[in-house]
């Protein structure tokens, strides 16, 4: 397995790759080292990002595991457009299941950011978020979204 950490606005991140694929990306700093070219890839990516040079890329081969409905609800997720948010509720109307079961596959999401969990809001607020620093982390992710959304339009 391969891994690289980083540091970002949002905390220091490590990305994991596996058979060309990332299957991973974690808070904290990984305690080993031992990046591919994907990940340098990545990591590139999520500097333009934090930068707001760029969004994210829907190109990168991701593998988060899971079950087929967390697949399917991960999968919506990435149809999500930066700068957007959807509720639990209309991702639920995408992939089935119920909103608390779309929240569970959101909790579970591997590899955040690459698969956007932070633009998944409650119907009466924000919701959860389960990296970083929580809702604090959320937000900052939201308002770099808007902030890159508002300048690139």
């Amino acid at each position: 397995m391969s891994a690289l950490s980083m540091h970002s606005p949002v905390g220091d991140l490590t990305l994991f790759a596996e058979d060309d694929a990332i299957i991973a990306l974690e808070w904290g700093w990984g305690s080993v080292q031992d990046p591919s070219d994907l990940l340098r890839r990545a990591k590139a990516a999520l500097d333009d990002y934090f930068d707001e040079i760029a969004p994210l890329p829907d190109d990168l081969p991701l593998n988060p595991g899971g079950t087929p409905y967390r697949r399917k609800v991960w999968a919506a997720l990435r149809q999500i457009p930066a700068g957007q948010t959807r509720t639990y509720a209309e991702i639920a109307a995408l992939a089935g299941g119920s909103p608390r079961a779309v929240g569970g596959a959101n909790a579970a999401n591997p590899i955040p950011l690459f698969i956007p969990c932070h633009r998944v809001l409650a119907s009466t607020g924000l919701g959860g978020y389960s990296g970083g620093e929580g809702l604090a982390t959320k937000r900052q992710l939201l308002a770099l979204e808007q902030r890159f959304t508002a300048r690139h339009q």
